[in-house]
């Protein structure tokens, strides 16, 4: 059996977003499998890690459960976690300012980095004309998009037991294909630059589109770093940040079947505070 502890690759700031915890699409066995390899300095939870929308009272496995604990001990071991509000979990809008340990419920943040640089961290959806006037049709949108996935499993289940052929993702295919979806991409991020070049930031960090990126972007005001941790539905990605760089980590397949590591998810110190709130999430839902 591997030592996964004398293992865990050092990092300043991980960002993750876009997990949709609670639902059928989301990879929590391979999150939490990446959660234990690494240790944190500083964790950045951007919008959406746990999916309220579509959160099913029947619908909560434990690999789910395990992902939120060994977060919340993150907290409880010195880790600054920050969990910024995004539309899916925006019921957690309510608990803006909440301090528990070293975890704080936020809508933005900003954080000052090496050499004086500032990133500016929010989810997204406050650029999303849908989220904005047509909420139900967003929603309606999720259930469709969580049900693509269901579907998109089958598929690579038969290509792979049967064709011997490779995986297939058929909403991002979908998403690639169609004009209008590349276009509001490019969109969302040359409005989350402009705004971030007017407020003299140096790095813009999103979610909210599921698509990893980190590229410099140009108008007439100047220039900025934009950043999206993509998800944990597709692509399975996080930023991470080390001296004074970053780097979009792609989870590693191949790692993850051949690996057999023990359990190390601890109990957390005040998981009984999370429960609750997870029972209220259902209450709600």
């Amino acid at each position: 059996m591997n030592n996964k502890k004398s293992h865990k690759r050092k990092i300043d700031i991980l960002v993750i977003s876009d997990v949709h915890l609670g639902t059928y699409g989301c990879h929590a066995k391979e999150l939490l499998h990446y959660l234990k390899s690494v240790k944190p300095k500083t964790v950045v939870l951007n919008g959406d890690i746990i999916d309220i929308w579509q959160f099913n009272k029947r619908y909560w496995p434990k690999a789910h459960m395990k992902v939120v604990r060994h977060l919340l001990n993150w907290t409880s071991k010195g880790v600054k976690v920050y969990y910024i509000t995004g539309n899916h979990d925006e019921m957690l809008r309510r608990f803006v300012g909440f301090k528990l340990g070293g975890l704080t419920i936020l809508n933005k943040l900003v954080l000052e980095l090496e050499g004086n640089k500032k990133a500016w961290f929010f989810h997204g959806d406050v650029f999303d004309v849908t989220m904005q006037h047509s909420k139900w049709l967003a929603k309606l949108g999720g259930v469709g998009y969580d049900m693509l996935i269901l579907i998109n499993r089958l598929v690579n289940f038969i290509s792979e037991k049967i064709f011997k052929k490779g995986k297939l993702s058929l909403s991002k295919k979908i998403k690639n294909s169609v004009k209008s979806a590349v276009k509001f991409i490019n969109n969302f991020e040359s409005i989350a630059a402009e705004i971030g070049i007017n407020n003299q930031y140096d790095f813009v960090i999103c979610g909210h589109i599921h698509h990893p990126e980190i590229r410099t972007i140009e108008n007439n005001q100047g220039s900025i770093v934009y950043l999206n941790s993509g998800d944990w539905i597709e692509n399975l990605t996080s930023l991470e940040y080390n001296a004074g760089e970053w780097t979009v980590h792609h989870f590693n397949h191949e790692e993850f079947k051949s690996a057999h590591f023990a359990d190390e998810t601890e109990e957390p110190s005040n998981s009984k505070l999370f429960d609750s709130l997870v029972n209220e999430f259902r209450i709600l839902n």
